[in-house]
């Protein structure tokens, strides 16, 4: 069984427990800052019964561990910070984070025509911030599938089977 303790101020320790002949022992399975996906898998790798990544948060934040959250998350709180401190994003990516956060059922979407975002500008949104490098390699993944593709040349005409009346 795995738990968390304080150690020294700011430091935090996963411990492991274990019956032996001598009595119960524990052992260190590792020390942290901040509980972050890492110390998590490292945890996991190290423990002899490998406790999953939720009981892992529950007993940091139950003995007072700073837990990171999600990557997505801090990146929201960056941009929040720079918001605040006056930088604005640019007026295309403002609408779809827009779209993005509002909830495809509820009716606080824009219902001006103009303000509303094309399928084509959602569906681009994951190429957002992807590398020239990156963009060359998928378009010549594709290009590569298209010329993998059979042609099928057609006659010049088309026969039809010929139609008898009755």
């Amino acid at each position: 069984m795995a738990y968390v303790v304080a150690t020294k101020p700011g430091r935090f320790e996963v411990r492991e427990s274990a019956s032996t002949a001598s009595g119960p022992r524990s052992r260190t399975l590792a020390s942290f800052r901040e509980l972050t996906p890492e110390v998590v898998a490292k945890i996991r790798v190290r423990a002899d019964k490998p406790p999953t990544a939720e009981e892992l948060t529950r007993s940091a934040l139950k003995a007072g561990a700073p837990v990171r959250g999600p990557e997505l998350d801090q990146i929201a709180r960056e941009a929040l910070r720079r918001m605040a401190n006056g930088e604005r994003p640019d007026p295309m990516l403002r609408r779809l984070l827009l779209d993005a956060l509002t909830d495809e059922d509820r009716s606080d979407r824009p219902a001006d025509p103009e303000a509303r975002i094309s399928d084509a500008a959602r569906a681009a949104t994951q190429w957002i911030g992807v590398g020239a490098e990156e963009r060359g390699n998928t378009l010549r993944e594709l290009l590569d599938l298209a010329d993998a593709l059979p042609v099928r040349l057609r006659p010049h005409e088309i026969g039809f089977p010929r139609l008898k009346s009755a």
